[in-house]
């Protein structure tokens, strides 16, 4: 457990599928923490946002997926849609209240996916290095081949040393929920920050997305030597910044 961090409370799934959360109560809009992909609620990014809500009085949730963090199950099983089915459910039952989603990685095309959902209740969107379609663009011919086929893909993973898994469930269901290739029905501000030496996710997807928003109040910071994760105090107090700006005062 992240120091500092209470232990997490779960949410009880109508199958029985329980997700760790941890939320603070404060002033509206809410602030919802999305990982990304084999990330979780203990993160430097969430942790940093959740202590700034807690600090300003601001309402925020943290939470880890199914097969994720302090989440059982497995996570072979995960899917976005699954994942933004949990989000939801968890949103629901904090209340009714207006919502910014911040999205770190597949967080920023799960935070896409939820924002959709959401409709009136959704008053903003952050994007960390969002990679929206990335079973679209982030996979070889060879492999995209291999996934189709049922098979799973292993890459070399720079952030531990347990090889990166992608399964064909999980591919599939990202390439049933592509949204790049058409207008994005989301209205409300949008914020995308990203790194211009990230490995993973093209700066230049950050771009695909402002446009495909039909939202009129997108604005893109780029940080010239940020990479992927963008962790390091400068990135995240650059995040902070962004969060205040969007939240405005209470």
């Amino acid at each position: 457990m992240v120091a500092g961090m209470t232990d997490p409370t779960f949410h009880a799934m109508s199958d029985g599928r329980q997700i760790a959360f941890r939320f603070t109560p404060g002033a509206g809009p809410a602030l919802v923490f999305l990982p990304g992909y084999m990330s979780d609620m203990a993160g430097s990014k969430a942790c940093a946002v959740f202590d700034w809500a807690k600090a300003q009085g601001r309402a925020c949730l943290l939470l880890d997926y199914s097969g994720c963090g302090e989440s059982p199950g497995n996570f072979a099983d995960g899917t976005l849609s699954r994942w933004s089915e949990e989000v939801l459910a968890l949103i629901e039952a904090q209340g009714d209240g207006q919502v910014i989603l911040i999205g770190s990685s597949m967080g920023g095309w799960l935070m896409l996916l939820v924002g959709l959902a959401l409709g009136d209740q959704l008053a903003g969107l952050i994007g960390v290095a969002p990679a929206p379609d990335f079973t679209a663009w982030g996979f070889s011919d060879d492999q995209q081949a291999e996934l189709l086929a049922g098979e799973t893909v292993l890459e070399e993973n720079a952030y531990g040393p347990q090889p990166t898994p992608t399964f064909p469930g999980f591919w599939a269901d990202g390439q049933a929920n592509l949204l790049l290739g058409g207008e994005i029905a989301i209205s409300c501000p949008v914020r995308l920050l990203h790194g211009q030496q990230d490995p993973d996710v093209p700066w230049e997807v950050s771009l695909r997305l402002a446009e495909a928003l039909c939202s009129a109040d997108v604005q893109v910071t780029l940080i010239k030597d940020g990479d992927h994760r963008l962790s390091r105090e400068d990135d995240i107090a650059a995040l902070l910044r962004i969060i205040t700006a969007l939240t405005g005062p209470i």
